[in-house]
């Protein structure tokens, strides 16, 4: 058992599509350690005493005030935990920084000030800086003397962002780059002292650069009028003949899509873990109120329908969040490999989360779905209330609905993963093609009758996690046969697919993250989670088979159509439980706990 253990541990990006885990080689929240809680209990201090009693400040646009708290959070530690000790930082990994941005999504948009300060704003500096430029600007960054941004995004390039135009041009005497052009939509821009820009050197070579806010011809626009997100600051940025020297060229010449692709990565599942704490926030307001709020003498929360919706809160996001830090284990895994072969620090951390993008696609679009989710039933549970800008969540419901256009949207990012899946896959790294030719043998033989369980704990649930992954496996490669290149071009099966490769994900690690729960504490003491892991597996399968259905209605026909739609139905069979007693008994325990308790 111990080497097979080891092996899983092992596992590569996108392999979890052909491949078992063992609990024991998953992360889950319930092992945060105590030094881990420390720093989630300091941000929460931090927020819950500066930033919510200023957020209707904040909203104004004070941006003194913006200021003011973002080095306030650095004389909290708050912004050095990514950045190692000799540079000023505190060094803390992957798994705690996670666990910090979760924490503080519940600073509403102040938290997006933070996390394009700490996130793309600094870990370009940190990763693709020389000595020079990381020793002159990560300790000022730890602290918040100098305060961040990230400038890609211009009018005509969004996601596309190699099409920029911004442009970078040597000067005559060959110490600076005079770079002129418009970045838009730059959270920080407002306030920053120090921005990555990228720019094409003489208009093709893709280049990052540092550049400082003050130089000549270094100007900000007005702050945008937003749907949500108020409390940040948004502006463009305009460059006319700004002097950038040369030593602040970022990385190499001609490589900037390696710090702007890299950095996303990271970005994509910091943003799941950071909608995971504002999902565990708008369940929390939404229980409070069904606790509080009486209709017809009875409090809402005792109406089978708001049990529903609780309960249906509390599911996803329980499923997303084993899934996202599931995955947080596996990119720190393979950064302390990779440490361990003396790649450097930024190296390491950028190459374990190469090898995972796949599933931080995936998170980045289920996560940030699921708050949408949560948000729009806590404005529903609040009724009228949940509309008026004096309730708490109809903020909450405004700062949700960028999540699924940050770091990429969330149509880029469903094909994106099917996209990287296919590409390792030509190149050897994943064997997917046998395995899609196993699933197509096992068509050929008789279905086996019964779950096969033998009263065994979790054994009809595990069935079901490896007929969810065969069926992803059946439509994906059967789909891919037959359209090969065409394929790239049918982004609605892309979709399908990928929805697909998502909840066989996020049903697999809801799985693993209840079974080795009831491993520390006994089954007893986890009856609401396996409650939830056995709805989340009940509702995924039926998604995933239509899903599944779609994609190949899409391209096949007659016989084809009818074998390979046979052969969904053998795979996406399941019995599962009473979803409604079960959605009831979940939403008792948070409403007796008056908060989402797990």
């Amino acid at each position: 058992m111990e080497n097979t253990e080891v092996k899983q541990i092992m596992l590569k990006g996108g392999e979890f599509l052909i491949k078992e885990t063992v609990p024991s080689s998953v992360f889950i929240p319930e092992e945060y350690s105590e030094e881990q809680l420390m720093v989630a209990d300091a941000a929460k201090e931090f927020v819950e005493q500066q930033v919510l009693p200023n957020l209707d400040k904040l909203e104004q646009h004070d941006i003194e005030l913006s200021k003011k708290l973002l080095e306030m959070s650095g004389e909290y530690g708050l912004l050095g935990t990514a950045i190692p000790e000799e540079y000023g930082g505190t060094g803390q990994d992957f798994i705690t920084n996670s666990l910090l941005t979760e924490v503080n999504a519940s600073a509403y948009s102040f938290a997006l000030t933070m996390g394009a300060h700490t996130g793309i704003g600094t870990l370009p500096i940190l990763y693709f800086g020389n000595e020079e430029q990381r020793s002159k600007y990560l300790p000022k960054l730890a602290t918040g003397e100098l305060k961040a941004a990230y400038c890609l995004t211009e009018p005509d390039s969004g996601s596309d962002a190699l099409a920029a135009k911004t442009k970078a041009v040597l000067s005559d005497d060959g110490k600076h780059y005079i770079l002129n052009g418009q970045k838009m939509w730059i959270t920080n821009g407002g306030l920053a002292d120090i921005f990555v820009v990228f720019a094409k050197i003489n208009g093709t070579d893709f280049t990052g650069f540092i550049v400082e806010y003050g130089d000549e011809g270094f100007t900000r626009g007005k702050e945008e009028p937003k749907l949500g997100i108020k409390g940040s600051s948004t502006c463009q940025i305009f460059f006319e003949n700004v002097k950038v020297p040369v030593e602040n060229v970022l990385g190499e010449i001609g490589k900037g899509h390696r710090i702007a692709f890299n950095i996303l990565n990271i970005g994509r599942i910091k943003l799941a873990a950071g909608v995971i704490g504002a999902s565990k926030m708008a369940t929390s307001a939404s229980i409070q109120y069904a606790n509080e709020r009486k209709q017809f003498k009875r409090t809402i929360g005792s109406f089978g329908a708001i049990k529903h919706k609780l309960a249906e809160q509390a599911i996803r996001t329980y499923a997303v969040e084993a899934a996202t830090y599931r995955t947080c284990g596996n990119i720190q895994h393979e950064e302390e490999r990779l440490l361990g072969e003396s790649k450097s620090y930024g190296q390491s951390l950028l190459g374990a989360a190469e090898e995972f993008a796949i599933e931080c696609a995936l998170l980045k679009v289920a996560g940030s779905e699921v708050l949408d989710f949560a948000v729009d039933e806590a404005v529903q549970i609040h009724g009228g209330i949940g509309y008026s800008e004096e309730g708490p969540v109809a903020r909450a419901y405004r700062d949700s609905r960028i999540n699924r256009i940050f770091e990429g949207t969330n149509e880029i990012n469903r094909m994106l993963a099917v996209d990287m899946l296919l590409k390792r896959t030509l190149k050897g790294k994943i064997d997917l093609i046998n395995a899609a030719q196993a699933v197509q043998k096992e068509l050929m033989t008789p279905p086996s009758f019964g779950n096969g369980s033998n009263g065994e704990l979790f054994a009809e649930e595990a069935k079901a996690v490896k007929n969810m992954k065969k069926a992803t496996l059946l439509v994906a490669g059967a789909t891919t046969q037959k359209l090969m290149a065409e394929l790239q071009e049918e982004q609605e099966i892309l979709m399908y697919i990928s929805d697909m490769m998502g909840d066989a994900l996020i049903a697999e690690s809801v799985l693993l993250r209840t079974r080795k729960l009831v491993e520390m504490k006994g089954e007893a003491a986890c009856s609401a989670q396996l409650d939830m892991m056995r709805v989340y597996l009940s509702d995924a399968m039926e998604r995933l088979g239509l899903n599944g259905r779609k994609a190949l209605k899409a391209w096949a026909e007659n016989d084809e159509l009818r074998m390979l739609l046979l052969g969904l139905k053998r795979f996406t069979k399941f019995e599962g439980i009473n979803t409604k007693n079960a959605r009831r008994r979940i939403a008792d325990v948070m409403l007796e706990a008056n908060e989402y308790c797990f």
